[in-house]
C-alpha cells in the first residue's frame, strides 16, 4: 500500500524538479563565455532566484532519497 504511494510522491518530485530547472536563469553564454572577462559569474543571486534554488534543492532530496528507499526494497 505504500509502496504506490512513494512512487506517484517519486513521479510527481521528478517532474517538478525538470520544472524547477527549466526555471532557472542561464548563468552564462556558454563556449562563448569562455573568451570574455568573467565578471558576469560571479554576481550574487536575487531573492527569487535563492528561493528558487532552495526549491531545486529539496525537491532533489526528496527525488532521490525516495529513488533510493523504493529501489532498495526496504518496504517490501
Amino acid at each position: 500500500m505504500i509502496i504506490p504511494f512513494l512512487s506517484w510522491i517519486w513521479a510527481i518530485s521528478g517532474v517538478f524538479l525538470i520544472l524547477l530547472v527549466l526555471l532557472h536563469s542561464p548563468k552564462g553564454d556558454g563556449m562563448g563565455g569562455l573568451a570574455s572577462s568573467g565578471s558576469s559569474m560571479f554576481t550574487s543571486a536575487s531573492s527569487a532566484e535563492s528561493t528558487l534554488n532552495r526549491a531545486t534543492w529539496a525537491c532533489l532530496i526528496l527525488f532521490l532519497s525516495l529513488a533510493v528507499i523504493i529501489s532498495a526494497g526496504w518496504l517490501k
